[in-house]
Order: C-alpha cells, then structure tokens, then sequence
C-alpha cells in the first residue's frame, strides 16, 4: 500500500506526536498501514441489555441501563473506595472504583441516565460492578445493536488513554480516510470461488461489524488471504526450484529387487511400501528431489532410507547419511552396516571421533567411488570430503541443521545437486508441515511395523511412588531395563523440582541390588558414550538421565521410561521420551509422575499421553496449548508474523487456500494474466525476501 497509507499516524485526529511515539514502541503501529492492519482479537456484544433483577454472577461482561444515584466515598487508606447507586426499575445495584477515584468523580453525574458495561459479582445480597465502562444514554443508542472490538492494548498505552477503546475511537477516526483507497488483493474468479467478500468490505467489518455474520465474513476473507500469500510464496519456490535444478536420472531397480525377495527381514507395511513409491517416482523424474519424511518414533524410517540407497547405488551414484549426533549417526551406521553387508555394499562412518588414519581410507574410497555409503554427522560436510558421484543424501532430524549446513551438501556434486530426502520423527501436524515446509514435497508414514505392541501409558502421582518402585523392580528381575529421566540437573532454588542427584542418590538406596548409570548434558562427550555404552550392553540396569536420551541409542530391552516431573515437560518432549522404549517385541510401559496440584494445560498434556500413542494427533493438541512458535524449533520461522490467521484454529481455511494459490500457479505461473495484476501487485507490496526460512536445503 502506498500513498495515504505510508502517512504519519501522528496526523491522524485524535493521536499527535506524543501518542504517536507510544504507537510505534508499544505496537509497532507507524503509519495508516499498520493502523488499518491492527485488528481486533475479540468482540463483546452488546447488543443486549440486562435488568438489575436479572444478573446473575456466572453472566460474563454484561450492559444495563440505569439512573445514577447517591455517590458516596467510602473506607479509609488503602480500602479507600468510591461508590455510586445505580437503579432502573426492577433494583438496584452498586458501582464501585478503587482506583483514579477523584478523576471519576469529577465526570459522575448524578440523576443522569447511564449504559454500565462490566462484570456482575454479588456482595451479600447486593451486586455490584467494579470499574465499570459508563456512557450516557444518549450516546449510547446509536451503536446499541453492534459488536464493540477489543483491541491489542498495553498499560504505557491504557495511560494515555489508548486503551481498547481509545484504539476503536482513532480506528474509527481512520475508516473514512482510507476504505475508498484500499487496493483489492485478490481476483474476481478466487472471490467468486471461494465466497470471499470485497477486501474494502472486510476491513471495515473486521473494526466494526455490524452483526455476527458480518465479522464472520470479513475474518474469513482476511485469514484466506493472509494464508493465500503465504502458500503463494512457498510453492513458487517449490516451482522455481523444481524448473532451476535438473536432477540425476537414479532408476535401477535391480538391487533394491534382489534385497526384497532376499534379505528384508520382516514384510513393509503399507505405508512404507507408499513412501518408497512416491520417493522412487521423484528419483527417476529427472527433477531434483526434495522431500520430507515425517514418520513417528519406531515406524520404519530406516529401512525406507536404505531401500532408497539401493535405488541410488544401483543406478551408479553414491550416498550418504547425515545425523545431528555421534551416538545417532553410529546407530544409523550399526543399522545398516548388517544390510549392506549382505548385499556386498560398502559403507563407512565419519564423525569427528573418527581416527585420522581410518579418515584417509575413508577419503580415497569416497573420491574413486569405491564407498557407496557413508553415514556421518557434520564431518560429512568438511571440503576434504568429496565424492566421485554423490546422488542422494538423507538427512537424519533435520531441524537441528542449519540451511548453510545442509546447503554445503548441494556442493558436493558439481553435475547434478544431489537429491535430498529429510527425515524426522518429530510429528508436525498438517496445517503447520505446510507451511513450514510448504515448498517441500511431505511422505508420512503413518502406521507401525506389525508386531509391536504399543507402548502403556499411566499417569502416577508422588503418593504413588512405592507401588511404582515395586514394578520396576519386578521388570528388572524378570531381565529388563529401566530410564529415569529427571528435568533438571542441579539444584533450582526457584524450582520444586527433583534434581537429577538427589534422585540418583534416592534409586540407589531403593535398588541397592542393581547397578544405576547416570547421564546428563554436563558430562564430557567421552563419559556420555561410556555410560550409555554401558546401558546399551546391559551392564547397568537403570539409568538416570535428563533429557539427552531423548534422541539416543536404540536400546530393545529397555521397557520402562519414568518421566519425573512430567507436567514440566512439553507434550512433543514427553513423546519423543516414550519413543525410546517400545524397540523390542517384549510389552513396553512410560510411566508420567508429576505433583497432584496440575494446570488445566500440564492436566490435558498428561491425559493426551495416557490417551493416545499417535504422534501426529499429540502435535495437533501441542499446536493448540502452545500456539505454532514452539513447535519443532520455529521460533525463528516468521510463522508468529501471521496478522489475523492462527495455523492452531484455521486449518480448513489453510487448506483452501494453499489449493486456491497452487490452482492460480498451475493456470499462470508468471503472474501475466490481466486478472491475476492485482496479485503481482500485492506481491511486489509485500516485504522482499520473508519467508526465506521455508528453505530447507
């Protein structure tokens, strides 16, 4: 928007440069645009009136007309109140302030009849408001039937008298200035589609609706767009990216064959037998594949990638494999060595502890194309490591690489970028994968392999704690092993939780019989390998941990996960701390402790774990409590820059609108169509370079 809207909001009536000033620092509101794009996060109605005789203190804020009676102070010191009688026909009931007290009784006017706006609460048997909005009648009855907006506001900005409705009055001050100039966004045909009011139309209706049905329709039209512009962005990259980079043709099937009819050692389910599919027909498309597999804890993302490998190999290129961790990436390579050994393949692993002579053979067998597989963390990204041919490359938990990082691997093949499969098992619910990673083509794989029992999930008090010690116990007898995880390291002096030393010190006395591993973030990486090196051989029986064994080693006969202090804990962390027991055949138990005082959001996280082992419907009520910010690292992501649309409550409104930007890309990639200017306007509007973050590789 330009012109009128790039004005001063100093010059608007009813602010100058004195609240203009506050403007800017408290709201980021600098100018006509950004004032017109301030919005409402809620409405009161008032467009009923309430009687004295029938409040009821279980009413929210509600309005009632009356005549102001005898105005009296009263208490002393800090009890110190003023109150006003205030009666219409069927009672009376009391105002009261205990704040700004002769401010407000300078403007009171007594026998005057008011519209008191506020919360009924009964005192005995009288009710009373306190602080209550007061307006004359007569001004009152104009505006009677409409919906009043409720504004972002902040206390520096409620002291100069620009509280919510010190915002509604300059908003409304703005409206006619700026409606007539407000350019339409989007094309007649998507309006007509998709029943999308005029965007004029809905601005005014979102400041001041004039029924229900009206704001309705302007949220929907506003939110569409705001996702509209979104998913444009994101799948224009995707497009862009798809005509820029060819991609090596990679079609053998003959190894990939051979090792299915031979040596796969259980049947794939139908969801991995889906994934391969969909990943196969990007592999040979002659287009450079990026593509996200999203699959829970334990639901076969290994043996996926490894059959992807095959492909690869088979069609001449290299691979590799590259994981956040030491303790991840040798679990990868311990995985797939047994695999690969069978099928007469060569595969090597590279992590910073690898020794310097075994780096070298690694090195030359990369460069003459003799290592086919290599599996690493970071170190596969340092420039002595070349590869003869590499033609896809598997990242392991994504989101704990940077884009430089990973764009360093497209450098390792001058003729082709390699193809890039992401794998996590971070659950990322729909709404949010499409716009994180809107530019990336998404596989899930959502079922888990035959044969594993599903993990039992019980919530257990402090009280309960003996009872809880003689099934570990029993577990432990009859030849499993035991996680503790603890939240904390050290001793917190603001903080009632249990820390890590008090409770090693604790399981020790109760287990005097078994040997107990510790672990925790402080300790060197040396000690971190040899204490869980230790639990993963059997030689200790219960290890108390934080949360570094959240990604960790796989250990099948660890049964038992006890979560301290679980209601401190997020739902997405409390599922990725299951997911390290369930690995074996044998059944598998998390056990939640937490206090008995619970928060209704700690309460409904730890009934969602008892509930349900489905990750992604745990991601879908983690996006719910903690809004799209926390979720998988996207603080930094630009997705809290959304003005009006919530990813946690307008999925539908997402989904229509991704299809509706995809459907316009399809029919006019370059934006050339008459009617499709006003979108090629917006976009030119719109800020340069945001969104960079949906990059992924």
């Amino acid at each position: 928007m330009n012109g009128i809207f790039e004005t001063d909001v100093a010059y608007l009536k009813g602010v100058g440069p004195q609240k203009a000033e506050l403007l800017n620092k408290e709201l980021q509101i600098f100018n006509y645009a950004d004032l017109v794009s301030h919005f409402p996060f809620r409405y009161e109605d008032r467009s009923t009136f309430y009687k004295v005789s029938q409040l009821n203190p279980n009413l929210p804020h509600v309005q009632v007309i009356g005549r102001l009676g005898k105005i009296e102070s009263q208490g002393l010191g800090r009890k110190r109140r003023l109150v006003a009688q205030f009666a219409d026909e069927t009672g009376t009931m009391e105002l009261t302030w205990f704040k700004g007290i002769q401010w407000v009784a300078k403007k009171l006017k007594p026998s005057a009849y008011y519209v008191a706006f506020g919360k009924p609460a009964l005192y005995g048997r009288k009710y009373s408001m306190a602080h209550p909005e007061l307006e004359l009648l007569t001004q009152k009855e104009n505006e009677k039937k409409a919906l009043q907006p409720i504004y972002p506001t902040t206390e520096k900005l409620r002291g100069k008298f620009l509280d919510s409705k010190g915002l509604s009055r300059i908003i409304a001050n703005l409206l006619p200035i700026v409606l007539s100039q407000i350019p339409e966004t989007l094309p007649l045909s998507i309006r007509a589609r998709y029943g999308l009011i005029d965007k004029a139309i809905a601005i005014r209706n979102i400041h001041f609706p004039a029924d229900e049905l009206q704001m309705q329709k302007a949220s929907f039209r506003l939110k569409f767009e705001e996702f509209f512009y979104l998913q444009l962005r994101l799948l224009r990259m995707k497009l862009s990216r798809i005509e820029k980079f060819k991609g090596q043709v990679l079609q053998d099937t003959q190894l990939l064959t051979h090792f299915y009819n031979t040596h796969l050692p259980f049947a794939l389910t139908n969801a991995q037998k889906r994934v391969i599919k969909e990943i196969y027909a990007d592999l040979k498309s002659g287009k450079q594949m990026n593509r996200l597999i999203q699959g829970d804890v334990g639901s076969g993302k290994t043996i996926v990638a490894f059959i992807c490998l095959l492909v690869a190999i088979g069609s001449g290129a290299q691979t590799c494999m590259m994981a956040p961790t030491e303790i991840l990436a040798t679990q990868h390579f311990e995985g797939l060595k047994h695999f690969a050994k069978k099928m007469g393949l060569s595969i090597g692993l590279l992590t910073g502890s690898t020794k310097k002579s075994v780096r070298t053979k690694l090195h030359q067998a990369l460069a003459t194309g003799h290592l086919k597989i290599l599996i690493g963390t970071h170190a596969l990204l340092e420039d002595i490591v070349v590869f003869e041919n590499l033609g896809l490359a598997i990242i392991d938990e994504q989101h704990r690489f940077g884009v430089a990082q990973r764009a360093k691997l497209w450098a390792k093949n001058k003729a082709f970028i390699p193809h890039v499969l992401v794998m996590t098992a971070t659950p990322i619910p729909r709404t949010l994968a499409m716009t994180l990673y809107g530019d990336l083509d998404i596989s899930v794989i959502d079922e888990l392999p035959s044969g594993r029992k599903a993990i039992q999930t019980v919530h257990r008090y402090d009280k309960d704690r003996l009872r809880v010690f003689g099934f570990l116990r029993k577990e432990i007898q009859q030849g499993r092993q035991v996680y503790l995880v603890y939240p904390l390291i050290e001793e917190s002096e603001k903080s009632d939780l249990k820390n890590l030393m008090d409770g090693y010190e604790s399981v020790c006395r109760a287990f005097p019989e078994f040997p107990i591993g510790i672990l925790h973030g402080n300790m060197k990486a040396a000690d971190k390998e040899y204490e869980m090196g230790r639990f993963a051989k059997g030689e200790t029986k219960i290890l108390v941990a934080t949360t570094v064994i959240e990604v960790g080693v796989n250990v099948p006969n660890a049964t038992v996960m006890v979560i301290e202090n679980a209601e401190r804990f997020g739902l997405s962390q409390l599922h990725q701390l299951r997911g390290r027991v369930g690995r074996g055949a044998s059944q598998s138990y998390c056990i939640l402790m937490s206090k008995y005082e619970l928060s209704k959001d700690s309460r409904v996280r730890l009934e969602t774990m008892v509930r349900t082992n489905n990750g992604f419907e745990i991601a879908d009520v983690d996006l719910k409590l903690r809004g799209p910010g926390d979720l998988a690292g996207t603080q930094q992501s630009g997705l809290m820059d959304l003005t009006i649309a919530d990813l946690s409550k307008d999925a539908p409104i997402l989904s229509r609108a991704r299809e509706a930007a995809l459907d316009l890309l399809q029919g006019d990639a370059e934006l050339t169509l008459p009617e499709n200017a006003c979108v090629k306007e917006q976009i030119k509007r719109q800020k340069k370079g945001a969104l960079n973050w949906s990059r992924i590789s």
